[in-house]
């Protein structure tokens, strides 16, 4: 990893937490109009990946090579876990709990990645990080109000959980490919391996309902929209752009400082549900989004200062 322009990496990360907010109201529009979330998931990652094998032809064509050996697993790994595997169980368990619940859980995961960087690598974590978590986590549970629906679903719990673990797998494995290999090609490769494993379980060719129109939901409620335009948004600026700025974000930062900024995307989702879909946010909430700004900047600050390099031998 390298440590050069930090504040780049900031902005990329706060970039993708934006875009990954203001997708999850996009994609209640294909959702909505009838199209399954097995080939929604599907149809996502699949036109993901053609997207971009485009962009690497016009950019960058060495990233069409596979890569090898240990970059080989990661990349798969990353694939079916960190791509593949955080939509599926996310999915399963937003139809079992509420949302507020599963969003808590699903966002234990930089609770995960800072917990597996000190204790299984062994590697030293700021100080300051601890209270920068705990802060972070207390204020989603704010936001998400978890009192207004505790219900106990034992499988719903068990796919919140795995959810967290599958979104702290992605920041920590994609930590370690872009160290080898760009992240263009450690993200075409993930995607590769992702919508061989989609394709199995839903192929993409089963999305009729993304042929028909649909409403646009909310205050906008009246206007209608082609169901794969909003698709088309989905994959663009819900899928590709975010993933892809994460990864090059992983290059400027460690994973410890990546997933704990990350967790804007629920605060961003928050008022995007207030601003589209008309769902109240209280004072309450409000506070609990200040809480995660504040963890956000205390985990920021956590950063270690690179020592300073030796003087070159006279």
């Amino acid at each position: 990893m390298t440590s050069r322009s930090p504040r780049l990496g900031y902005l990329l990360v706060v970039a993708a937490a934006v875009l990954f907010g203001v997708n999850a109201g996009v994609s209640r529009i294909p959702l909505r109009s009838g199209t399954p979330t097995d080939t929604f998931t599907s149809v996502r990652i699949t036109a993901a990946l053609a997207v971009l094998v485009l962009v690497a032809v016009a950019v960058d064509r060495a990233a069409l090579r596979p890569p090898r050996g240990r970059s080989l697993l990661l990349v798969v790994g990353l694939g079916l876990v960190g791509v593949t595997g955080v939509q599926w169980t996310y999915n399963v368990a937003i139809n079992r709990l509420p949302l507020g619940i599963a969003l808590l859980l699903e966002y234990l995961g930089p609770v995960l990645v800072v917990l597996w960087v000190r204790f299984v690598r062994s590697e030293p974590v700021a100080p300051r990080m601890w209270p920068a978590l705990g802060l972070a986590v207390l204020g989603l549970a704010v936001v998400s109000r978890i009192w207004s629906g505790l219900e106990f679903d034992g499988l719903g719990v068990a796919m919140a959980l795995l959810a967290a673990v599958c979104f702290a797998t992605y920041f920590l494995l994609g930590e370690r490919g872009v160290d080898a290999d760009s992240p263009l090609q450690v993200i075409v490769w993930s995607f590769a391996a992702a919508t061989v494993v989609m394709n199995l379980v839903q192929p993409v060719w089963t999305a009729d309902a993304l042929g028909a129109d649909a409403s646009a939901l909310g205050r906008f409620d009246e206007v209608v929209v082609p169901a794969w335009a909003a698709m088309g948004w989905v994959v663009v600026l819900g899928t590709v752009a975010p993933f892809f700025l994460l990864l090059v974000a992983l290059r400027m930062l460690s994973a410890t400082i990546v997933s704990v900024v990350a967790m804007l995307e629920p605060v961003v989702a928050a008022l995007v549900g207030w601003g589209w879909f008309r769902e109240t946010l209280t004072p309450l909430q409000i506070l609990g989004m200040a809480m995660v700004l504040s963890g956000v900047v205390l985990a920021q600050t956590s950063r270690r200062s690179e020592p300073a390099p030796l003087p070159p031998p006279t």
